[in-house]
């Protein structure tokens, strides 16, 4: 049984609204719905230019407040050492709100005692993807994590999810991935031959991820 970090099994979107409302009201800037959705949709935007091996990763940190608030009239400071200490101030205010979705630890202590194995393939960084599994208490959950910074390879790339059932010691054909993106999850989990489940904890009809997973392996079974 294999997982997505963020938006699967940890609230990064809630997370992160969180840190950047109180980031914004730092500066002296008023965090309104247009302003978030721009910080989301800059973050969307350089995580990709990152994830695409385009820019560094620290760079896409940078890129992010230099995309949302000059336009806000805020002067960024010129070197990027400054810029990246402004960046920090809102790391520890997102830090600060880290959460795990209600279930998830509850799912994973379930799928424990009933035999599964259990893998993660996150995208990130691997010093931040492992302190959030700490943070959350999910850092012993797992038998195998797979962090693309260390892995080499990025999710949607069949390699990452190759490379997790290999440290598994399981089939590929024998997983079943959840994760929140049918784009780099669902995709790329069917490329490498696993089944997928794709979450989505905004749906007006979304149950809690540990109903989902659960409801999913049973109706298998009962296919069977």
């Amino acid at each position: 049984m294999c997982f997505d970090l963020d938006g699967t099994l940890f609230d990064h979107h809630g997370s992160a609204r969180v840190g950047a409302t109180r980031f914004l009201e730092s500066l002296g800037l008023a965090p309104t719905e247009a302003l978030l959705s721009a910080w989301f949709d800059a973050e969307a935007a350089q995580f990709e230019r990152w994830r695409s091996g385009e820019i560094s990763f620290r760079d896409q940190r940078r890129q992010r407040l230099r995309t949302v608030l000059p336009s806000l009239g805020y002067r960024l400071p010129s070197s990027d050492d400054d810029v990246d200490s402004l960046f920090e101030r809102y790391l520890r205010l997102y830090r600060s709100a880290w959460r795990a979705f209600p279930g998830s630890s509850a799912l994973l202590h379930e799928l424990r005692e009933r035999g599964y194995r259990l893998g993660l393939l996150t995208n990130g960084a691997e010093e931040q993807q492992l302190d959030k599994l700490a943070r959350t208490g999910l850092e012993h959950a797992f038998d195998v994590i797979c962090i693309s910074e260390r892995i080499g390879f990025q999710k949607p790339d069949e390699r990452a999810f190759l490379t997790l059932a290999k440290d598994l010691d399981v089939h590929v054909a024998e997983c079943l991935f959840i994760g929140d993106s049918a784009e780099h999850d669902v995709r790329g989990a069917r490329s490498a031959g696993m089944r997928s489940l794709l979450i989505n904890h905004d749906s007006d009809e979304a149950v809690d991820i540990k109903t989902a997973v659960i409801t999913c392996i049973e109706d298998s079974a009962d296919a069977q």
